[in-house]
């Protein structure tokens, strides 16, 4: 086991100064061109949706008085998306959403609902993943819950 930590630690020490000498070459060669990476645009990701809004502030809700907001969303791309995953970050918060994929250009929703119970301010979110490889985006409902008047 000491013989292939020490091969490994070998390699990598001699990559590292591979690299570091390529470096110093370009450096002193007046003449040599820096390597320039670039991506083209067509491979650059882009938002798969446009969100309507990724906040909702409720303002006052009266306690025990549940309370729904609709977070919609149009497919921009020229592929079907699919939302895979929607998780809120607490039980105080049900979620629905749109389960058939939707097509290019059109609107899909995700519903939350807060449930009100106890007084004070609240901010829950709730995320959603499209599609396997897409970064899940985090939609926020906030608020004041109130007690009721007598």
């Amino acid at each position: 086991m000491k013989t292939v930590k020490t091969t490994f630690f070998a390699v990598i020490a001699m990559f590292a100064f591979s690299a570091t000498s390529n470096a110093q070459v370009q450096d002193k060669n007046p003449m040599a061109k820096p390597a320039i990476t670039t991506t083209p645009a067509a491979a650059k990701p882009s938002a798969p949706v446009a969100w309507k809004a990724e906040v909702y502030d409720f303002g006052d809700i009266k306690k025990g008085t549940p309370v729904s907001h609709d977070f919609t969303f149009t497919n921009t791309t020229k592929q079907t998306v699919l939302i895979t995953n929607v998780k809120a970050s607490c039980g105080c918060t049900a979620t629905d959403y749109t389960k058939t994929p939707i097509k290019p250009g059109e609107t899909a929703y995700v519903k939350a609902t807060y449930n009100a119970a106890a007084p004070g301010a609240f901010s829950k979110t709730v995320t959603v993943t499209l599609n396997e490889n897409e970064t899940p985006k985090v939609l926020t409902i906030k608020g004041k819950v109130v007690e009721p008047q007598s």
